[in-house]
């Protein structure tokens, strides 16, 4: 079964399309300035418009085909692959239409995000479940290895292997479903991704005093403070969500874990100053919703 799931990932991404840029550069500046080539829809500010009016030979469909990002089709652009047809274009389509409904692209994109996770929570929850279970099995698995320490001959490993199984059924430990929602979680984290850099309005429009194509850097030093707000939001979202991940009852994979959260706290706080807001947004629903989730999971009210 693993096997099989790694392999229809494996063709999913090699049939896809991703993100393709082109590059301007500014002479008076000095500066280089990077823009997707594969937009689904035409931008809706003049500044933009120009710049892939001048620039549509670098685009991947022809600049006057593109419908207008208000009227996105769910199959607009040109085919990219599985991934892009099935995930990423029909996310840009809904995020789009919920934003035309609720006139706000930022709203928008934090509604799906929660909708994304709200889909998967019956996924993340057997995960969360399945953590807790091999908490509770490791004092066995521990004499297990204790058992078997020092015997490595055929018979020996197929007994261990045996056991192993004996406990994993004693505590409903299916490894496989634990595994899974960590195989789906990334996939529709970048199709989610894809969505909305390959939309130009979703960088173009504000939420609330956040303009959301713009990174709380940029936002600091146009002084806009609230971006600091953002940054602050994206740390605590994150850093909650790894440490409620901590369940293990090994003490080396446990002091492994921490290592872990530990880097990916200190990455993702360096990283959150360079994200566009819209990205940002998403960010902070989806790690919020994991946090309220695991805190309810562990507490047994679902």
């Amino acid at each position: 079964m693993k096997k099989k799931i790694v392999l229809v990932l494996l063709l999913l991404l090699t049939l896809t399309g991703c993100t393709k840029r082109f590059t301007i550069e500014d002479s008076e500046k000095n500066t280089k300035k990077q823009y997707v080539s594969n937009i689904l829809c035409k931008p809706e500010s003049e500044e933009l418009q120009k710049i892939y009016e001048e620039n549509s030979d670098k685009l991947l469909v022809k600049y006057e085909k593109l419908p207008k990002c208000s009227k996105i089709k769910i199959n607009s652009g040109k085919y990219e692959g599985l991934w892009t047809t099935l995930f990423v274009k029909p996310l840009a389509w809904i995020i789009i239409k919920i934003g035309n409904l609720l006139k706000s692209n930022g709203l928008a994109i934090m509604i799906v995000g929660f909708l994304l996770r709200a889909l998967m929570f019956p996924l993340s929850k057997k995960s969360t479940n399945m953590s807790e279970n091999m908490k509770k099995a490791q004092k066995d698995l521990d004499n297990l290895e204790r058992k078997y320490r020092g015997k490595e001959d055929k018979e020996s490993m197929m007994a261990k292997s045996q056991e192993m199984m004996l406990i994993y059924k004693k505590h409903n430990i299916s490894p496989m479903s634990g595994c899974l929602f960590a195989f789906l979680q990334l996939p529709i984290f970048f199709a989610f991704l894809e969505a909305v850099y390959r939309v130009p309005a979703f960088f173009e429009n504000k939420f609330l005093v956040f303009n959301l194509g713009t990174t709380p850097l940029e936002g600091i030093r146009s002084g806009n403070y609230w971006y600091i707000l953002i940054v602050a939001l994206i740390i605590g979202a994150t850093y909650f969500s790894f440490k409620n991940m901590n369940t293990s009852g090994n003490e080396e994979q446990a002091k492994q874990m921490k290592t872990m959260s530990t880097f990916m706290v200190v990455f993702i706080s360096v990283v959150s100053f360079s994200l566009p807001t819209s990205i940002a947004l998403y960010w902070i629903v989806s790690n919020g919703f994991t946090v309220i989730q695991n805190l309810i999971l562990k507490k047994g009210k679902l």
